[in-house]
């Protein structure tokens, strides 16, 4: 298994702000993605404004 890191996932669902930590490899807005996906499923939910980072 590859070294992860923990990220902050900022971001907007729907309209309204939110953020999540995740351990992810590379930390890439497709990763990200990825992730706030299997979190939120397939509802059809728009996710926005996303931006990732190190957690401190």
């Amino acid at each position: 298994m590859a070294p992860t890191t923990k990220y902050v996932i900022k971001y907007k669902l729907n309209g309204e702000r939110r953020f999540e930590f995740a351990q992810l490899q590379t930390g890439t807005d497709q990763e990200a993605m990825a992730t706030l996906k299997k979190l939120h499923g397939d509802t059809g939910d728009e996710i926005t404004e996303l931006k990732v980072s190190k957690a401190l």
